[in-house]
């Protein structure tokens, strides 16, 4: 054997292995899409662009936790999110039906017009 060299077998101080080691579990991450789609679902309001994306991120964030076998969490963040969004498209729909009754309604009658007692 030459003389500065280490033995064959002997690995001494080196690098530590990658990864965890035996045993230990790591704890799960939260998704990210699923808080994005939750924080997007409470701005619905905002020309529905923010419901549709909710929706949007909150499926795909699912598909994500359903197949990370355990290393993510957020799936009632996403589902919150979904809920909301689509809550949010309907309650849109509703109040341009309703926006769209009124002005036809006042435009029939012409009663819609606003008077004061002064």
């Amino acid at each position: 054997m030459a003389p500065g060299y280490m033995p064959p077998g002997d690995a001494g101080y080196g690098y530590p292995a990658v990864g965890a080691p035996y045993g230990y579990v790591t704890e799960p991450k939260t998704n990210g899409l699923a808080i994005a789609s939750l924080v997007c679902s409470f701005f619905f309001w905002l020309y529905g662009i923010g419901a549709v994306l909710s929706i949007v991120f909150g499926f795909v964030a699912r598909s994500q936790i359903k197949r990370s076998a355990g290393m993510q969490r957020g799936g009632g963040m996403a589902l919150a999110g979904i809920i909301i969004g689509f809550a949010g498209i309907v309650l849109g729909v509703i109040l341009i039906i309703v926006i769209v009754v009124a002005v036809n309604h006042c435009q029939q009658n012409g009663t819609c017009t606003i008077t004061t007692n002064t």
